[in-house]
């Protein structure tokens, strides 16, 4: 299920965004981005409707997924 991120509470949203940021270990190249950096280009991602935040009632867990990967 899509869950909305409009729906969430800020600190919700900002704690879900930082988490998976921090868990996701991917390479940035050369030079390493900051978490703060990061935060931001998920959360335009968001924003734009290239990711979207997903429960699963399977794991019940949520996670951040592209949005070409969900519809």
């Amino acid at each position: 299920m899509i869950i909305p991120w409009q729906e969430l509470p800020d600190e919700t949203l900002q704690n879900l965004i930082e988490s998976f940021v921090l868990q996701e270990g991917t390479d940035y190249g050369e030079q390493e981005r900051t978490l703060t950096e990061k935060v931001a280009d998920v959360t335009k991602q968001l924003h734009t409707g290239d990711v979207v935040i997903v429960w699963s009632e399977l794991h019940e867990s949520v996670s951040l997924r592209p949005a070409r990967d969900i519809r």
